[in-house]
């Protein structure tokens, strides 16, 4: 069952805000961090922003997935509890290569969003769910359209968290 999203202007420039700061704080050594414009998707359906969103440059500073994952989500905290039980904080394999899920394949990257199903409604939206801001973006918007029901599968993991991370 496909479930159609309303796509609003206001979260639209919620997600690529989130998307920008996130952007902002992390840099991985040595290599150059996308700009939000960069990190999305290109194609004919791409909601682009308005030319008053503001571009954030860079910072220089490392730092691990999980704490990435962390300073993404620090208003909600249980999504890092999610990446905790669905990923281990993990975005690629050992290989390189974005992670998939062992139950599901087409699950990918630290939140394993189901390629199936979401895919086409991330790349509307501009995202890459291959990256980990991609990726993380897009659970950010599942979440406030949806809550945790997209990540139930995993419910045994990480409810017993909600109480400390909900605070």
């Amino acid at each position: 069952m496909h479930t159609q999203f309303v796509l609003n202007k206001k979260l639209i420039i919620h997600l690529a805000m989130g998307l920008a700061m996130f952007v902002a704080t992390v840099t991985v050594a040595d290599s150059v961090v996308p700009t939000p414009t960069e990190a999305r998707v290109t194609q004919e359906e791409v909601v682009t922003l308005p030319a008053e969103t503001p571009v954030v440059k860079a910072v220089a500073t490392a730092a691990t997935t999980e704490e990435q994952v962390r300073a993404y989500f620090s208003d909600m905290p249980i999504l890092a509890e999610v990446a905790r039980c669905e990923s281990e904080y993990r975005q690629f394999d050992k290989s390189g290569q974005v992670l998939r899920g062992v139950v599901n394949a087409q699950d990918v990257g630290v939140m394993q969003i189901n390629e199936k199903y979401h895919l086409s409604t991330a790349q509307k939206l501009g995202l890459n769910i291959h990256t980990l801001e991609g990726n993380m973006a897009y659970a950010r918007f599942l979440y406030e359209t949806q809550g945790t029901r997209p990540w139930n599968y995993s419910s045994a993991c990480w409810s017993k968290h909600r109480e400390v991370a909900l605070k």
